[in-house]
């Protein structure tokens, strides 16, 4: 291995705190990333990580080592780009929100493998807040509003949102024509991993966000769950109209106060923002973005 795809390899290390993590997304064998960085702190001179039986950290040495090759690396990868402008190519991860995944991203995925065949992907699924950089994964796919400030985003498009209840349901609790009829009422209550406290249900009343806390018996975490648990007359749901297309077709939910709409959810792509943005992410972004334009005009 020559000295930059050694200092790649240092800085994956530290990012992973895992050798063997590190050359998994490498694409190159345990022993090979072991003594190419014993090889590297003996012509140092310096220790620059510290090995344990369960993770690796650097060093101080090894810290400084690590802030200079992630600025110079990403500097490199800069330069090269603007005068080759390479295919983009390598392992991509990605993590991203389950039915968004289902109903708008793999079905387009061909599409996006046929264009860009020396991208690997590697998806999993899932809604809390992973941490980006020592999970390894390069970009997330996530609905809501995201404030953690450590992550860079782009907003991809805007789901409308619609507050559903069964036909069970209805004929036990009534048909509530405004939020001020939701005495006596009941929501299926939602939970992430990011708060573990469940959501209010909202309204737009008067051009005004309006959150009204509804008693509740079940409490879920997933979107799917979250819909059936509607279907089941379990109580009030609020989600994008998108995902109970179906559902509302064959009565099996009812749309209820859409004059009074939930807050519209935004999707956003999140990325760290002190790491280069790779040719293989900005791509996979841009493409992102125009599945949603298509399927939202």
């Amino acid at each position: 291995m020559d000295r930059i795809e050694v200092m790649r390899l240092f800085v994956r290390i530290v990012e992973r705190g895992s050798f063997a993590q590190a050359a998994r997304d490498l694409v190159i064998p345990r022993p090979t990333a072991t003594h190419a960085i014993q090889h590297l702190e003996a012509d140092l001179g310096v220790r620059l990580l510290e090995r344990t039986t369960r993770s690796v950290r650097p060093t101080l040495d090894g810290a400084l080592y690590h802030e200079r090759c992630v600025r110079l690396l990403a500097d490199l990868d800069e330069m090269e780009s603007v005068f080759r402008n390479p295919e983009p190519r390598g392992p991509l991860r990605v993590d991203m929100q389950g039915t968004i995944a289902r109903f708008f991203i793999l079905p387009a995925l061909p599409g996006f493998m046929a264009r860009y065949p020396g991208i690997a992907l590697n998806l999993s699924e899932s809604d809390r807040m992973v941490d980006l950089i020592t999970e390894g994964f390069d970009c997330v796919v996530r609905a809501g509003d995201l404030p953690d400030s450590s992550l860079m985003g782009r907003r991809v498009t805007v789901f409308e949102q619609v507050t559903l209840a069964s036909p069970a349901y209805l004929a036990r609790y009534g048909t509530p024509a405004t939020p001020d009829d939701l005495d006596g009422h009941r929501m299926v209550a939602y939970s992430t991993s990011a708060t573990g406290k469940p959501y209010p249900m909202d309204f737009t009343v008067n051009g005004q966000l309006r959150e009204i806390p509804l008693p509740f018996d079940v409490v879920v975490r997933g979107a799917e769950i979250y819909t059936a648990a509607g279907v089941a007359g379990l109580g009030l749901i609020q989600v994008p109209r998108y995902r109970v297309a179906e559902q509302i077709a064959t009565g099996t939910l009812v749309p209820i106060l859409e004059a009074f709409p939930p807050e519209r959810m935004p999707v956003s792509v999140l990325y760290p923002q002190n790491r280069h943005l790779s040719p293989r992410v900005r791509v996979f972004i841009d493409w992102l973005a125009g599945v949603f334009e298509a399927a939202n005009p």
